[in-house]
This record gives C-alpha cells, sequence and structure tokens, in this order.
C-alpha cells in the first residue's frame, strides 16, 4: 500500500483489514454495528480495559467505520493526554487580572471555588451597590437566575483623559436576591408583638447596660421588650428598671437571653440603629423566605428589573440570611463583541466598484 507522496507503507502501518483477512490483532477489533446493521454501545470501544492490559497503556483500541467491509485501528494513549492535561492545568494563573488605567490591577472576575464569604468581600470591591441602578438586565437563565450586564466607565486619577471601560457579566441567584431583600425589610420595619407580664419584673442590669437600655428604649420596644423606667427610684436602694412585656410569637419564645443579646448587639451601634436578636432574625429569614420568588418561577423583565434594583439598597446584599450567595461574576466581556447599535458605520464608496483590475 503507498501513501499520499508515492512511499512504500510498511505492512504494519496500514490498518486497513478487507473481509476474510486475519492476523493476530484482528481479535482486538470492536465492531460498532451489530449483525443486523444496528448501533451497539459507542461507549464500549473507548472504555479502557484495565483489567486485562498488561501495561498502563495497552487499552481497547478506538474504531472507526469508514466504508462498507473496511475498518480503521486509531490508537489513543490515555495517559500521556491525561499527563498533558495535568501539566497544563498546573501553568495556568490561579487568578484572572487585568491592568486598570491607574497602573494598578483589578479583579477581572471571581473564582466560583472559593469560599462564600470571600466572595461577597470581593463582590464589595469589585462592583458598588450604585451599580444596581444601571445595571442592564441581560434575561433569564434556568428559571432561577438574572443575567445582568454592569457597563461602566472609570477614569484615572494619574490620566484623566484615559478611561477604562468596565464591562462585566453577573449571575444573581433570583430567590437569594429577593429573599435578601424581604429579609432586610422585614428587620427594619416589624415590630414584634408582646405580651404583659401579671407582675412587672425588676431587671438587674450595671449601670453601663442600664444606661444603654434607656438610651435605646424605643428598639427595645420595637423588639417586643416593653421596659419601665422608674425616675424616682433612688440609686443603690431599689431597682430603676423594670420589664413590663415581653416579645411573643408562633413557635418562638423569647426570654431574659434574648433581652442580654440585645444590649450586646446596642454596644457596637449608634444609639436608635435597629438591632435585632438571633431568634427574631431566624423568624424573619424564614417569613422572607416564604414570600420571596422561587426557583423556577418564569420573571418577565419588568419583575427581574425589581430585583435587581432592590439589591442597590440593602445593607449587605452580598449573601441571603442563610448564607447563600446572592451573586457571581461570570465573566470580563469588555472588548469582545462590537455593540452595531452605537457603532458608527463607515460608508462605502459604490463609485469604484468594478472599476479596479483583478489581481
Amino acid at each position: 500500500m503507498r501513501s499520499p507522496g508515492g512511499n512504500e507503507l510498511p505492512e504494519e502501518s496500514c490498518p486497513l483489514r478487507r473481509p476474510g483477512e486475519t492476523d493476530a490483532t484482528q481479535d482486538e477489533v470492536i465492531d460498532l454495528t451489530d449483525s443486523n446493521g444496528d448501533s451497539a454501545d459507542p461507549y464500549a470501544a473507548i472504555t479502557p480495559d484495565i483489567s486485562t492490559s498488561s501495561s498502563p497503556s495497552a487499552y481497547r483500541p478506538e474504531v472507526l467505520r469508514t466504508a462498507e467491509g473496511e475498518e480503521a485501528l486509531l490508537s489513543c494513549d490515555v495517559p500521556r493526554i491525561t499527563d498533558v492535561w495535568r501539566r497544563r492545568a498546573l501553568a495556568l494563573p490561579t487568578e484572572l487580572t487585568r491592568p486598570s488605567a491607574s497602573g494598578a490591577t483589578r479583579d477581572a472576575g471571581i473564582s466560583n471555588v472559593q469560599d462564600d464569604a470571600k466572595a461577597a468581600e470581593t463582590l464589595s470591591r469589585v462592583i458598588d451597590k450604585s451599580d444596581f441602578g444601571s445595571m442592564e438586565v441581560v434575561g433569564q437563565f434556568n428559571l432561577g437566575f438574572i443575567i445582568g450586564r454592569r457597563r461602566k466607565r472609570t477614569s484615572s486619577s494619574i490620566k484623566p483623559i484615559v478611561d477604562e471601560v468596565l464591562d462585566d457579566l453577573f449571575i444573581i441567584d433570583q430567590h437569594a436576591a429577593d429573599e435578601k431583600y424581604n429579609f432586610e425589610t422585614l428587620q427594619e420595619t416589624t415590630k414584634i408583638e408582646s405580651q404583659r407580664l401579671f407582675r412587672p419584673q425588676p431587671l438587674e442590669f450595671a449601670a453601663a447596660d442600664a444606661l444603654l437600655a434607656t438610651e435605646n428604649i424605643d428598639i427595645l420596644r420595637r423588639n417586643g421588650f416593653e421596659i419601665k423606667v422608674d425616675e424616682d427610684a433612688i440609686p443603690g436602694e431599689g431597682h430603676r428598671l423594670h420589664l413590663v412585656a415581653q416579645p411573643t410569637s408562633k413557635s418562638t419564645v423569647f426570654d431574659m437571653k434574648d433581652l442580654e443579646e440585645l444590649l450586646h448587639l446596642m454596644q457596637d451601634r449608634p444609639a436608635g440603629q435597629m438591632v435585632r436578636c438571633s431568634k427574631a432574625r431566624a423568624m424573619f429569614a424564614m417569613r422572607a423566605c416564604r414570600k420571596s420568588v422561587m426557583v423556577g418561577m418564569p420573571l418577565n423583565r419588568q419583575q427581574m428589573i425589581s430585583v435587581v434594583r432592590h439589591m442597590g439598597t440593602m445593607d449587605q446584599p452580598w449573601h441571603c440570611p442563610h448564607g447563600r450567595p446572592t451573586m457571581r461574576h461570570l465573566s470580563d466581556i469588555s472588548g469582545t463583541g462590537r455593540d452595531w447599535r452605537t457603532e458608527r458605520r463607515e460608508e462605502v464608496d459604490w463609485t469604484n466598484l468594478g472599476s479596479q483590475p483583478l489581481t
């Protein structure tokens, strides 16, 4: 048999076999069709036969039917391919970065293998909450995610004339994003119902905690703890604060430990800022989950825009109250395409058409 160049090929390099020809390697030939011409299992030809092989590279050959009565044997060195891919993977950079106009590097993407806390911290640096007000909604993916596009122009402080155009795609979890918005809304606006005690309970607080409770008495009342301040009490001789009502709920029981937790949280917050104990947060998280849009629910464009715009009004829009991330960075698409809607097209001069000789 001759090669396309006319050279004589050795016998062992010719894999074609005619009907009726046999040799030592014919038993390794795997026919992809049965006797009736129906297709057999296509994966049997590429499955390694490690149990019967004498060496790691001895695999079942892959068979490709070319013409009627002819078969071609193609060898496949799986260990070599695996080794090449492994060395290529180790050579790839671990993080994608690109220089900004100021000369510094900016995260072009957020790895999906990192933990949620690190991803939320990185997202807070990459995008601002104000970006959600101008983020373009591309569409809905898999009835559970919103694809958003953020296009932003930033100028360098070193070279104000040089602008950097940021064009990124983000994927937003519609349920987690809506749940976080409903959760923060419930935390700010809900007043927990309270039940009055049969007899006011004196509170034995330290001087610092007593002052903290007095300054945030309205916040405690919205949490269901109503405290009465006895202005006529003599310091050191009687209790100045008394608990007259405590919060109540259908399935949640509040006690003095929750009041102490609220006072502990108020120490690091300005006076009058809303705080909630862990039991109330869990209760609000459950209510927010039930009233939010679910995965599998089709959304129209206005509904998707509403979910995205609400993320700009949240205190922490990066994860839901159960720890589920609300969004991830998909891709930096700056320079990957051309916007024909805004790009100025060049006019074609048709006057010289056909006047130039063909070369």
